[in-house]
């Protein structure tokens, strides 16, 4: 299976987060999965850390690489047709980082790996 992490599903799981399903836990710890962090995630980490409202152990720029390096999740880039793919997404979720995750797994067929329930309400596969 080929999964997208929501942001906060990265910061559960590297946190060893009650708060993941169960499902998730198995799903993100199968060796057989591809396991994708956008790196719009990345960007939204990256500014919530530098407003203080996310607190990593260490700076974002060496924090996030060494966390997908140590989990073998791939680093999924924001490539043109996902931000034009924004674009036609109905008004449904105001953040535009959801969005482009949902812009993202749309145009490579992924499923998401969230807890946000707004997320269902796009034509994407959610999980949890």
């Amino acid at each position: 299976m080929r999964l997208l992490l929501d942001t906060h599903v990265f910061l559960w799981w590297i946190s060893d987060d009650e708060r993941i399903s169960r499902r998730g836990r198995k799903l993100i710890a199968d060796p057989d999965n591809e396991i994708f962090f956008s790196v719009a995630s990345a960007w939204e980490l990256a500014i919530k850390a530098g407003l203080g409202r996310v607190e990593l152990p260490e700076n974002p720029d060496r924090f996030i690489p060494k966390q997908l390096a140590e989990n073998a999740f791939q680093p999924l880039p924001i490539q043109l047709r996902h931000a034009l793919k924004v674009h036609s997404l109905p008004g449904l979720h105001r953040d535009p980082f959801d969005r482009m995750l949902v812009a993202q797994a749309l145009c490579e067929d992924l499923a998401i790996l969230s807890a946000d329930r707004k997320l269902a309400n796009y034509p994407v596969k959610i999980i949890w």
